[in-house]
């Protein structure tokens, strides 16, 4: 995060940064910082950095609920629909929102956006979980071949949405169904931050009942664990956060596949280490890449997504190489 607010086309001492910051709580006088380092700091920067972390933080602790969830190594938010859901919702409302949607919007106020993109994320999770649900049990080929259809749904939706789209609505679309953080000010942070906290602390208390769920939904009930409720909190706060993330900055991938295998190889199976870990190293693979985004092709910005893809892909083929010779699908 230090690195995010003092790195780019104006560059920022870390000293200067900290005491801007220290200043908002009265603790330093922020008078030796120049007015538009004071205002880059304050309102691009580390709003910016915020938003950052706390997208990284869910989007990381997602997609280890749903590899332990799932009990499979390539279960994502994004491989299975599931910010693609969020996506469609948000692009709804992006399109919608001054006309058919208003009624609905206006009441919820800055808080329309993340909760319609929820609702969007937890729709692809119910309908991806029971299409995948046969006798019980969740079949790994059909989640990620329903996967697979509910992508190709939203993205037929967003075909019509974009072909509803004036030229304003559609220069924004283009570049937030890639990602970006660019869009960060205060008053977008803190609604989705509020969502996206009460997400990421409640995946965090699942982290013993999903250390029982490793060894078999039968093992688990025997140990007390209610496993239903547990999926559906699991299920619930997955969307949660997703949406959120998904609403505030676009569709980010592969930072739910990579960051949780990262952490196992660094943790172990535990998920009272998974969950925290894949949080913090899902943010600060966020701000790295953002980080990137900004410095790569300056004075311009690449999509956030473009460059989590290009981190994400391949351990992505590295990871079904490595299963493969494992035998785990043969």
């Amino acid at each position: 995060m230090i690195f995010a607010v003092t790195i780019g086309p104006l560059n920022i001492s870390s000293g200067d940064m900290f005491t801007v910051l220290l200043s908002q709580v009265g603790l330093a006088n922020a008078d030796s910082v120049s007015t538009v380092k004071t205002g880059v700091i304050e309102n691009i920067r580390m709003p910016r950095a915020v938003l950052g972390f706390l997208v990284g933080a869910a989007l990381g602790s997602a997609g280890a609920a749903m590899q332990g969830f799932f009990r499979n190594p390539l279960a994502d938010p994004g491989l299975i629909g599931v910010s693609t859901g969020g996506a469609l919702a948000a692009v709804a409302v992006i399109v919608l929102g001054g006309s058919l949607l208003a009624p609905v919007l206006e009441p919820l106020g800055a808080f329309a956006l993340p909760l319609i993109a929820f609702l969007g994320s937890l729709g692809a999770v119910a309908l991806i979980y029971q299409v995948s649900l046969i006798e019980g049990r969740v079949i790994v080929a059909t989640m990620l071949l329903a996967g697979v259809a509910a992508i190709a749904l939203a993205f037929s939706g967003f075909g019509y949405l974009t072909f509803l789209a004036d030229d304003t609505q559609l220069r924004d679309l283009t570049f937030w169904t890639l990602g970006s953080l660019g869009g960060a000010i205060w008053d977008r942070v803190l609604p989705a931050a509020l969502l996206m906290g009460i997400s990421i602390i409640g995946l965090m208390t699942l982290a013993r009942p999903m250390n029982c769920l490793l060894l078999g939904e039968a093992d688990a009930s025997t140990l007390g664990v209610n496993v239903e409720a547990v999926k559906r909190r699991a299920a619930f706060l997955t969307a949660l956060g997703v949406g959120a993330a998904t609403a505030v900055c676009g569709v980010v991938g592969f930072i739910g596949l990579v960051v949780p295998h990262l952490v196992r190889l660094m943790t172990g199976p535990d998920h009272r280490y998974v969950l925290p870990g894949s949080a913090l190293l899902g943010a600060a693979l966020i701000l790295f890449s953002d980080l990137v985004a900004r410095l790569a092709v300056a004075p311009a910005e690449l999509p956030l997504g473009v460059v989590t893809a290009a981190i994400g892909a391949p351990f992505f083929f590295w990871l079904l190489i490595k299963d493969k010779r494992q035998g785990m699908y043969g």
